[in-house]
């Protein structure tokens, strides 16, 4: 009886411990959406107000009025889609013969891929960029979008630990009836990825969505920018000082938290499942 007492005790305090914890993470989501709905002199008011008395609703209709977000849209979309697909290609495609095949050098091969993780983004910036602008592409989508057909060595990595997974008797079966190797990647490893084809696909989706760095390096027209920089550059008043519209700035932030928090809801099954099996031992 005392036993059974000890573990109900442990676990109301553990799932107090995740609520308020939840809370914690929460509650900046929280305060965004809040100040989202305050008028600019509002947001400096203090003390602060939790939720405003007099929601301004009107902020959603007004960032769409005062900034391009559709066009904004549109070029973070483009991105996401170029890079995902040429990720999710190049990616699978190398891990492939590293997990399935055998040949001379090959962990030395997988580990120069992995160790190539431990070079800092930052210092490939300048190379990139002298590189992009010997092939004319600055102030287009193509340094951001050609990069990704070369396959991410994270992406390699969780590929790979999936394929290890599948039994090597399928394709010796799918051998013996006449099949390739790219037919057996192709009609049987990659449905049976599926899992990690869609984890992949959002952390690639969800990366695109929120980057900074790369646009503001390789990207200069307004009408090639995405939502990223878009909502940096559309909500500076003009005055006696420059000043930021914080409570539109906000609400398009609010707006851009949305996409990434659907896309998650849908697609964690999938999520926990990849990074469940790709995470496996060799």
């Amino acid at each position: 009886m005392k036993e059974y007492k000890l573990e109900r005790y442990i676990k109301v305090f553990q799932y107090l411990l995740l609520i308020i914890v939840a809370i914690f993470m929460f509650f900046p989501i929280f305060w965004v959406f809040s100040n989202s709905l305050k008028t600019l002199n509002g947001i400096s008011e203090y003390p602060p107000q939790i939720f405003p008395k007099n929601p301004q609703w009107g902020n959603y209709i007004e960032v769409f009025k005062q900034t391009n977000v559709l066009g904004y849209m549109k070029n973070s979309l483009i991105l996401i889609v170029g890079n995902t697909l040429g990720t999710l290609l190049s990616s699978s495609l190398v891990a492939y013969p590293l997990a399935r095949m055998e040949f001379k050098g090959k962990g030395t091969v997988f580990g120069l891929i992995l160790a190539t993780m431990m070079v800092p983004t930052v210092t490939l910036i300048i190379p990139q960029f002298i590189l992009f602008r010997e092939f004319g592409w600055l102030d287009s989508f193509l340094p951001m979008i050609v990069p990704s057909f070369f396959a991410y060595p994270y992406n390699v990595f969780l590929f790979r630990q999936f394929f290890k997974t599948i039994p090597k008797s399928i394709d010796e079966a799918a051998m013996i009836d006449g099949c390739s190797k790219f037919q057996i990647f192709t009609k049987i490893i990659v449905p049976l990825a599926k899992p990690t084809f869609i984890t992949v696909g959002v952390l690639s989706t969800v990366f695109w969505w929120n980057e900074l760095f790369a646009p503001l390096i390789f990207i200069d027209s307004d009408s090639l920018k995405p939502l990223t920089i878009g909502s940096l550059q559309s909500f500076t008043l003009q005055g006696g000082q420059n000043m930021t519209a914080w409570n539109l700035q906000m609400a398009f932030a609010v707006l851009m938290i949305v996409p990434p928090m659907i896309l998650y809801m849908f697609a964690n099954k999938y999520l926990v499942t990849g990074m469940k099996t790709s995470g496996m031992k060799d």
